[in-house]
């Protein structure tokens, strides 16, 4: 595939020539290693084709799927052709398809906050959030690979990722399942049925730990579903999606970032942010990457537990912090856990039981110099009112975490005032 391949980061494994569906890592699950695969790129793939608003277009090299479809014998026009038929059924579901979101300066915000701020605008993509860039990479290696057999979808979600799958399955008549929590919102799962999905509650088993949407998600990857999912433990293409919005970024002709502050449930987001900004940097498009900040809240959040303990092990044994996170690549448990109690928070999209991608997110952090807070409550309803009160954009308060990230990074003295910063409206208030 033109020197691109998917390589398991914590173990190496690749998928053998012909597999179906290279998903996951095929020793997942054998022993404690974090085994996720990586879409690593030859030196001849070019980013950005440019001259294209359909960020799936303009920088399809990025994408696993277009390398797939080059390997199956389909040319590069073939490929667009595919792109634009799907992408013309998905508007047809959903009012829309794919193309380029807002990012700008907001001069407003920035005078509340003390910072130049810069804001990449999800509320009006796709499914109204950005969950959808993460699906369409998925779905575009589907069409390519897929002949007759098409198994059914399936994804665990309380809100956005759901939807976002049901719109892209509805478009390409597959069959979903989604497994939602039994408080899920009243209007998402009218949406997700009228979308045709099959939508299973999923109460907790006394004792049970974790998030049980997430144990039914994996009973139907069991019995033969493909996961349709945001978190690139289960599916590594799922990143490849997510990294169209940096590049929307990087090509508006915006003064280079200082910091950028990520929203952090399963993760796959501020992973594909990263992997984004690794790229443009090795190819020259950008100096260097910002600083990346995570974002999650005092009810969930595991990704800063993890990010203690690493720093724990590198001071305990004089280490690096590659070497440490080396370390925690080959101990997961020891490091990443699902929370022992049921979480809660107005940001209820960024409550996952584990941060599904947590080590590409801290080598992240690591290389470029980014850190996790924590956001209180209070903190998350005063961004997200600040949000609609400069801007006028109507985001929920997962949405507008990212902006409650920079205020407790001030707190913090983490970010100084006058600095770039870019945050990240990911969804759309419902």
């Amino acid at each position: 595939m033109s020197g691109s391949r998917l390589v398991c980061a914590g173990c190496g494994w690749e998928p053998p020539a012909g597999t179906m569906y290279p998903f996951r890592c095929a020793r997942s699950g054998s022993d404690d290693v974090d085994h996720v695969l990586e879409h690593r790129l030859g030196a001849d793939a070019v980013l950005d084709r440019g001259g294209d608003d359909n960020p799936f277009v303009r920088y399809r090299e990025g994408l696993y799927a277009w390398h797939a479809a080059r390997a199956h014998g389909l040319g590069d026009g073939a490929f667009v052709d595919l792109v634009r038929r799907l992408d013309d059924s998905i508007a047809a579901v959903d009012g829309h398809g794919f193309r380029v979101t807002p990012f700008g300066r907001q001069l407003a915000l920035g005078e509340r906050t003390g910072v130049e701020l810069w804001l990449k605008d999800e509320t009006g993509n796709v499914a109204g959030s950005h969950k959808a860039r993460h699906l369409m990479g998925i779905l575009l290696f589907l069409e390519v690979v897929e002949q007759a057999m098409k198994p059914p979808l399936a994804i665990a979600s309380c809100g956005n990722a759901a939807l976002a799958a049901a719109v892209l399955a509805r478009a390409a008549s597959r069959a979903l399942q989604v497994f939602v929590p039994p408080d899920a919102e009243p209007a998402v799962l009218d949406r997700l049925h009228t979308l045709g999905a099959t939508v299973v509650a999923c109460p907790r088993a006394p004792g049970e730990r974790g998030d049980p949407c997430m144990r039914r998600f994996h009973e139907a990857l069991a019995a033969g579903a493909l996961p349709f999912c945001c978190q690139g433990n289960e599916n590594g293409l799922a990143i490849d999606g997510g990294q169209t919005l940096v590049f929307e970024m990087l090509a508006s002709g915006a003064p280079p970032l200082d910091d950028l502050v990520v929203q952090v449930g399963g993760g796959a987001l501020a992973s594909a942010c990263m992997q984004a900004f690794g790229r443009a940097v090795e190819r020259g498009m950008l100096a260097h990457a910002p600083r990346v900040h995570t974002v999650q809240t005092q009810g969930a959040a595991p990704l800063r537990r993890a990010w203690a303990l690493v720093r724990q092990r590198a001071h305990d044994n004089a280490a690096s912090a590659d070497d440490a996170l080396g370390f925690a690549a080959a101990h997961r448990s020891e490091f990443m856990w699902p929370w022992e109690e049921v979480p809660h928070s107005v940001a209820s999209g960024i409550l996952d039981d584990e941060t599904y991608d947590w080590l590409a997110v801290l080598r992240g952090m690591a290389a470029t110099g980014g850190t996790p807070v924590v956001v209180d409550e209070p903190t998350l309803r005063q961004a997200n009112e600040l949000a609609l009160e400069s801007t006028g954009i109507g985001a929920s308060p997962t949405g507008t975490a990212s902006l409650a990230g920079l205020l407790q990074l001030q707190r913090e003295c983490l970010i100084a005032p006058g600095v770039r910063v870019g945050v990240l409206f990911t969804g759309v208030q419902r």
